[in-house]
């Protein structure tokens, strides 16, 4: 990898550790397709790992607001999801997880600005855990359908939980990936020079989240994922 590519993935992780802390999402949906642009053969296992790290921080920092019923059902969920991801991250091709990564970010992009508001029962939690288990074992987004089944939820209250959930279920997902075979030394080596990134983006967060306006950075946030899903998708077929 040249100098100027892990340049760009710093920058990236980052930023999206930056919104993964105020927004409670980012990391995934901003920092997959800019992988998979860049360095496919990292994918989903240092997305995972990244996410790991990132939103056990926010649990230590916010866990007075976690909603643990939700989060256990919604946890529940994902077990099914994660070992149907972990086959298909063994048997599908390289291009095929490339424009699974950009369909994941554009249907969740859009979801979120059609307005689509389910309520937070057992069921729904219960069906976006698989949902959310399924994309992030094949492309490293998971969070998009809980992100819809919580967004009633206030912040402090969203990004503990889905914080807490993404903790547990990406080491759920890390599981399933080292099982089938889709976890390398490669990934490893670059999840590890990446984690300062991701710190830095933790640090940076707590200051700025005062001076943000949430709504704008959502959508500013989904605006960028979109835009590097559709360059992604273009990629594929040039």
């Amino acid at each position: 990898m040249s100098g100027g590519v892990f340049a760009a993935l710093c920058v990236v992780v980052l930023v999206g550790a930056l919104l993964q802390v105020t927004i409670g999402f980012g990391l995934g949906m901003l920092g997959a397709p800019v992988l998979a642009l860049l360095a496919p053969e990292l994918l989903p296992a240092v997305i995972v790992l990244l996410a790991a790290a990132v939103t056990a921080a926010v649990v230590l920092l916010e866990r007075e607001h976690l909603d643990v019923r939700g989060t256990a059902w919604a946890l529940l969920g994902r077990v099914p999801g994660v070992a149907t991801g972990a086959i298909l991250v063994a048997t599908l091709p390289a291009r095929a997880l490339a424009l699974c990564v950009a369909a994941v970010v554009a249907l969740g992009v859009l979801a979120s600005w059609w307005g689509f508001t389910p309520h937070p029962t057992r069921r729904a939690v219960t069906v976006a855990g698989l949902t959310s288990g399924l994309m992030a074992t094949t492309t490293g987004i998971g969070g998009p359908p809980m992100a819809m089944v919580w967004q009633r939820f206030a912040g402090p209250r969203l990004r503990s939980t889905m914080s807490a959930y993404f903790l547990l279920g990406s080491l759920m997902t890390f599981a399933g990936l080292c099982f089938a075979g889709a976890v390398t030394a490669e990934s490893l080596h670059y999840a590890l020079l990446l984690a300062p990134a991701a710190a830095a983006g933790v640090l940076l967060a707590r200051p700025l989240a005062a001076r943000l306006d949430l709504a704008r950075t959502k959508n500013l946030a989904m605006f960028l994922s979109l835009v590097g899903a559709a360059i992604l998708t273009a990629q594929q077929f040039t």
